[in-house]
């Protein structure tokens, strides 16, 4: 099941996605696509109301508003080997703030502290259930499900600077998106699931998730020990090679297999 959240005529609200699984190269899916608004919220059981909405009618917003987002760095060794990084006996952890987190087709400002804007795109774990001290063999009772994720970089930023808090969470370092897919199970992620990053339609990245370092059920282990989670935040797990910068104007598109296409467009801040 897909869930997306979406305004409509000033109100929010979720819905299930219902139609064509296709994309075409900005991100929009090809055929009719419709939501089925739900009543309540998908952190809960809910009901469909059979209010069905064109997706071209609504306009799509981040999936969730997550609390935090807790992202893992250097989590797939030829990403670490391009930036000239060893794999961390332990995995990298660093926060991008609430205030980062954008939608589909919401413009990417480019920071005005840096000249080297980057791409990473990421498959991100939307967790379900408040959970703390989470065992491994439970780790997949407190996900919602996944979503597509650009955890947009200032890379000179990132050198220069010991912590990673503006390098990673300036405003709108964050893309999320489109929607919530609840049925991408690990055996399949496990097997492997294509990641891919287009910048003005030309690859940059593809990569699979079983190049992980760490598995998915792995980092919410690691970061449930520290703290504890609650139903809306989301853990980004790391990016594959073949990262690059990011100009004003162009249009980055983050698409994973099984879950869909996740675009949006650099600006100048304003």
């Amino acid at each position: 099941m897909r869930i997306a959240r979406f305004s409509v005529d000033g109100s929010v609200a979720f819905g299930v996605v219902e139609g064509s699984d296709g994309f075409d190269g900005a991100g929009a899916p090809r055929g009719e696509v419709t939501l089925d608004v739900i009543k309540g919220h998908p952190f809960a059981e809910f009901e469909r109301s059979g209010r069905k909405l064109p997706l071209d009618k609504v306009r799509l917003l981040p999936p969730v508003l997550p609390n935090k987002v807790v992202a893992i760095g250097r989590n797939y060794a030829e990403h670490a080997a391009e930036l000239g990084n060893e794999v961390p006996e332990v995995p990298v952890t660093f926060f991008k703030p609430s205030t980062s987190v954008i939608g589909p087709g919401d413009p990417i400002a480019y920071p005005s502290f840096s000249e080297d804007l980057q791409h990473e795109a990421e498959l991100a774990v939307v967790i379900g259930r408040l959970c703390r001290d989470v065992p491994l063999e439970r780790a997949q009772d407190v996900i919602l499900g996944y979503t597509c994720a650009n955890d947009v970089t200032a890379r000179d930023v990132q050198r220069r600077e010991q912590q990673w808090a503006r390098a990673k969470g300036f405003d709108t370092s964050c893309p999320l998106g489109p929607w919530v897919e609840t049925e991408l199970g690990q055996d399949r992620i496990a097997d492997g699931i294509a990641i891919q990053c287009t910048v003005n339609g030309a690859q940059r990245q593809l990569g699979s998730t079983t190049d992980l370092i760490r598995s998915i059920p792995e980092l919410i282990v690691h970061v449930t020990e520290a703290m504890t989670l609650l139903p809306g935040d989301v853990i980004l797990t790391g990016t594959p090679a073949g990262v690059g910068p990011l100009h004003d104007g162009d249009e980055v598109a983050v698409t994973i297999e099984g879950i869909g296409t996740l675009a949006n467009k650099v600006i100048k801040r304003g």
